[in-house]
């Protein structure tokens, strides 16, 4: 009887558990094998039954272990979700209930989204492309991944969007690989303190405000005064070092340009494409035609794409234009997805917005590669609002600013740079030593002509020291003008900043300050730029040749 309940259970349990064939045929083998010897009268009862139930037992805890090895091996499970609503570029989803945070999923349409809020009863999905294509129900799938562009040189030369696809219809990309758009900041241990100049090629710049390779240094001012023309000159002005051998020395270029016209892009590929700038430029767009999420997103994909290269030893400069549009584009997702609105209608994060965007520029130790990523973010203001929300959070995150003023810019004064208003926290650690040496009494002395021009005014009897001053700080003024997209070599500012500051410019008119700087580049010696080049410094040597060919010059100048 204990014989026939445990074959019966034997099979019950092979047949539930959906063993082959075979693997049944050798269980019934086995208890043919045990109704044999049952069939044996030469043996006792009970050793029969011992037998069979020794010979079931063994088959059965080999089935069972090969059944349970197998469990589970091909299984893939795609979880999915459905639409609940849909509109204003939010859907909002049901059933994604492992979902991570910033998580890229995918629409029927084939339209992609990132999870960003992640509520009790459902998700709330921002969409990178129309909503018009997804409808109530829809179904939604996880990708399993953290929204990643691709980074590395083969993305030089190339026009993408804020998911780094291609849009210049130059084909697809090469030789890159992918990378998290949100990484977190290099720690304390692993960055160095700045220390190497990066020329923007902008005689008011580099020798007043100078930036160095890792800096942050805020271009703020309203709008159309020339904030982009700096960025842009600084780009044009790299062409030097990145056509040169030494890897050390390049710097390569990510511009990203946030809710700004199609075709103001499109001239300024154009542009860089014109002066020879664009291939070692990455050019990343969320035009105003795009959807917010894009917008939001632009600034971390090309950051991501500029560490590629400060993690690999070389030098990035990245362009953040404009962080304003950044932050509204944000504001408008954070309403839409319901966060409480904080000053100024912002959600209260807006701050770390920011702050994790900029702190991922850094100048790394050389046990890291000593690479460096260097950001010059743009901050539009309105009538001259410094004290507004976004300027002064980024002022505060940022190591300086550049202060563009609209009334310098309608004087003709270009860049429209405010010297007094403008600094670099970093100041001359970062600045070449021969511009050092010519530009140390230059922020002094134009300080003091914009204090005593504003008294000037009230009174035509001055003294002589007054009229003195007045008199070089117009000159000074004239003097650090620049044309657009007409960056200067370091060298050629040193010996012309030279010649202001050394009192060489006070007999020229200051209508032909100009005309004065152009004939003295043409006069100087190919040995005296290189010098400067090479040695960095204003050497007693160097010091002579520079006083006899200004004083040869001037003289020449003011005689004609």
């Amino acid at each position: 009887m204990f014989r026939r309940i445990s074959v019966q259970a034997a099979r019950a349990v092979v047949q539930a558990s959906n063993v082959s064939s075979s693997s049944t045929s050798s269980l019934n083998n086995a208890l043919r094998h045990s109704n044999k010897i049952g069939s044996n009268s030469s043996f006792p009862q009970h050793h029969q039954q011992k037998a069979a139930m020794a010979m079931s037992a063994v088959e059965l805890s080999s089935l069972l272990e090969q059944r349970i090895s197998n469990h589970y091996t091909d299984l893939n499970i795609d979880e999915i979700g459905r639409v609940l609503s849909v509109g204003d570029g939010i859907a909002r989803v049901y059933g994604l209930n492992k979902i991570q945070s910033g998580e890229m999923v995918e629409f029927a349409s084939g339209v992609r989204g990132m999870a960003l809020n992640l509520e009790n009863d459902n998700v709330g999905v921002v969409c990178f492309g129309s909503d018009t294509t997804i409808n109530e129900g829809d179904i939604v799938k996880r990708t399993g991944s953290i929204v990643d562009v691709p980074v590395g040189k083969g993305m030089l030369g190339r026009v993408v969007d804020g998911l780094g696809n291609a849009i210049d219809g130059k084909g697809a990309i090469a030789d890159v690989t992918q990378r998290r758009v949100e990484l977190k900041a290099p720690g304390i241990i692993v960055r160095k303190s700045v220390h190497e100049p990066m020329q923007t090629g902008l005689k008011a710049v580099d020798s007043l405000v100078p930036v160095g390779r890792g800096q942050r240094e805020l271009i703020i001012g309203d709008r159309q005064t020339g904030k982009t023309a700096i960025a842009i000159d600084t780009i044009i002005n790299q062409a030097s070092v990145n056509n040169g051998t030494d890897e050390k020395k390049k710097l390569y270029c990510v511009y990203v340009a946030v809710g700004q016209k199609r075709s103001t892009v499109a001239q300024l590929v154009k542009t860089l494409s014109d002066k020879d700038a664009l291939k070692y430029s990455i050019i990343v767009a969320a035009t105003a035609s795009d959807p917010a999420p894009l917008q939001f997103l632009a600034p971390y994909s090309g950051c991501a794409m500029a560490e590629y290269f400060r993690d690999n030893g070389m030098h990035a400069l990245i362009i953040y234009d404009d962080l304003s549009k950044q932050s509204v584009a944000y504001r408008q997702m954070s309403l839409l997805l319901r966060r409480p609105p904080g000053r100024e209608a912002f959600p209260g994060d807006v701050f770390y917005l920011h702050s994790r965007l900029l702190e991922r520029s850094a100048k790394m130790s050389d046990d890291v590669g000593g690479g460096s990523m260097t950001a010059l973010p743009v901050v539009e203001t309105q009538g001259g609002d410094v004290s507004a929300y976004i300027p002064t959070n980024v002022i505060s995150i940022t190591d300086g600013q550049i202060f563009l003023e609209t009334e310098l810019f309608f004087k003709g004064i270009r860049p429209a740079i405010n010297v007094g208003l403008s600094v670099s926290r970093v100041g001359s650690a970062a600045q070449m030593k021969a511009m050092k040496q010519v530009s140390g009494s230059l922020k002094l002395e134009l300080a003091q002509y914009r204090e005593v021009a504003a008294f000037a005014q009230f009174g035509s009897d001055l003294d002589a020291a007054t009229q003195y001053l007045l008199n070089r700080g117009a000159r000074l003024t004239e003097a650090l003008k620049q044309g657009q997209y007409e960056p200067i070599p370091v060298q050629n500012q040193v010996v012309f900043i030279y010649a202001a500051t050394k009192g060489y410019l006070d007999k020229v008119p200051v209508k032909d300050i100009g005309a004065f700087e152009a004939g003295l580049m043409k006069q100087v010696d190919a040995s005296i730029l290189e010098a400067i080049r090479t040695e960095g410094v204003i050497s007693d040597a160097t010091d002579a040749k520079l006083k006899e060919l200004c004083a040869k010059f001037t003289e020449g100048f003011l005689s004609a």
